[in-house]
């Protein structure tokens, strides 16, 4: 079995994965159980400008091992406050409006892939697989490329593909593009990203949709496939199984909610819809608590500070005007807590509010659902623009910006009777534990050593994405070229990725 070579922004050990959960816990996972490296940036600032030093190499869980290096303070600033988190990270999540095209952001997102691409090359065997994860190494495998690795090479989005109209609103989509089409298979969380994929690789980049389901851009030949992850579901189920609590839907029910502090994660709309369910229902008053945990994150990015002192102030309104001595609407918190205290947490909770505005997958959901108990499971809301949303149908399906709905739904979620939670939590359960996260990692490299051959994703899904295609078109989201748009020379394909935004 051919060693696999996973590229991150962060690395963890396996404790800290653990506790981190999301994406570091799959990609320990996978070096559990095959012999791998998991390369990236070590979490430190290095004081020296010019360049970073050789990745400092160490011994990790099982085979896998870890390799890692520091960024300077001026490609923190570029690469991942900026390009990466101001300019990606909203624009992906459907947010063109607060995307921040500031000059340099590229040239310092080009100038770290290319850095970490120089250190990774002398770490590679010829028939290493290169796993490459999320937005900020898109360019990684073309800098790869270019200094001579033929390896194969794919690359896992964890966050959303946008419509083609928001991503050609990046000022470098079609240096991206290019980016893209350096790997031989790329992974998506649902149908619609790999619609919308296609739909931007065609008309918005000149490329083309092969016969066999593959893409042309370029001169190159890649795959696109939806790959949900998937969870752990054993470690939420034998985590909570202390936690039995059979009077969650007497007495003082819990509304559980665990998101980062982030625009996309729909919090101020969370509370809004909250405190209009205390407002319209005043008999669960005294009955029903929410307590929202909320990571911080990406704390020195402007927006981030406004949705916090937004989430401040809504609950202290809320807490103010429906509050008593003895009971507090909100328990609002401000920090991370463990995956093996969040698993307690869930079992004791009634309901699990999962209402991001957009969102690749938000395995919360899926957590939620796994630490439910099966004889008295609580009520998963979810809303309809997180990925789980297409594999998750049996939840209470939300729109996120409809106050009103979700009030109502939480009323709904607070009151189904026994037989009915039962009932949507089997078959919940069942979906999540056969798309688990080790099926996820096996499914993608699988897919990647068979690479060069056509994608065949199962009928239901080529229903799906035909489908989606099929309401793209209908709905005009199809953006075509400009009528002058001539073919691309071969003087245009060999120029290097620009350095610039401009």
């Amino acid at each position: 079995m051919a060693r696999v070579v996973i590229i991150s922004n962060r690395v963890s050990d396996s404790l800290k994965a653990s506790q981190a959960g999301g994406v570091a816990v799959a990609i320990s996972d996978c070096l559990a159980r095959r012999d791998g490296l998991w390369f990236g940036w070590s979490g430190t600032i290095s004081e020296d400008e010019a360049g970073p030093p050789s990745p400092i190499v160490e011994a990790g869980v099982g085979a896998g091992s870890r390799a890692v290096i520091p960024l300077t303070d001026a490609d923190y600033k570029g690469y991942y406050l900026g390009y990466s988190n101001s300019v990606l990270w909203p624009v992906f999540h459907n947010r063109v409006d607060l995307a921040q095209f500031e000059a340099g952001y590229f040239a310092a997102y080009g100038s770290v892939n290319r850095k970490f691409a120089d250190e990774l090359a002398k770490l590679i065997a010829p028939d290493d697989l290169i796993w490459v994860h999320d937005y900020h190494f898109i360019t990684l495998a073309q800098e790869l490329r270019a200094l001579g690795v033929r390896n194969k090479m794919g690359f896992f989005l964890h966050i959303p593909f946008p419509p083609s109209q928001s991503f050609m609103a990046v000022p470098e989509h079609e240096a991206l593009a290019r980016a893209f089409a350096a790997y031989d298979l790329i992974g998506l969380q649902t149908t619609s990203d790999v619609a919308n994929m296609i739909d931007y690789i065609q008309h918005g980049a000149r490329g083309h949709l092969l016969p066999d389901g593959r893409m042309r851009l370029e001169g190159r030949e890649f795959a696109i496939g939806s790959f949900p992850v998937g969870i752990d579901g054993s470690f939420f189920a034998s985590g909570a199984a202390d936690a039995v609590d059979t009077s969650k839907f007497s007495a003082l029910a819990r509304i559980i909610g665990v998101d980062r502090l982030d625009y996309t994660k729909g919090l101020p709309q969370k509370f809004r819809a909250y405190g209009r369910f205390l407002e319209k229902y005043p008999k669960f008053r005294n009955q029903v608590v929410l307590t929202q945990i909320a990571a911080p994150t990406r704390e020195s990015v402007e927006a981030y500070a406004d949705i916090r002192k937004e989430l401040e102030t809504l609950t202290g309104a809320i807490n103010g005007t429906y509050g008593d001595l003895e009971w507090v609407p909100i328990h609002y918190i401000n920090r991370t807590a463990s995956r093996e205290r969040l698993a307690s947490v869930y079992r004791r909770s009634a309901v699990g509010l999962v209402t991001p505005l957009r969102d690749g997958m938000n395995v919360v959901a899926k957590e939620y659902v796994a630490a439910q108990d099966p004889l008295n499971p609580g009520v998963l809301i979810l809303s309809c623009f997180a990925g789980a949303a297409e594999q998750l149908g049996d939840a209470l399906i939300v729109n996120p910006y409809n106050v009103e709905e979700i009030c109502d739904t939480i009323r709904a979620a607070v009151v189904m009777p026994l037989d009915e939670r039962v009932r949507r939590h089997s078959s919940l359960l069942e979906k999540i534990t056969r798309s688990d996260a080790a099926s996820w990692a096996e499914s993608f490299l699988a897919q990647l050593e068979a690479s060069g051959q056509a994608l065949r994703p199962p009928a239901r899904s080529n229903r799906r994405l035909r489908r989606a295609i099929r309401t793209l078109s209908e709905s005009g989201s199809f953006i075509r070229p400009p009528s002058n748009a001539g073919p691309v020379t071969r003087e245009a394909r060999s120029q290097p990725v620009p350095s610039n935004g401009s």
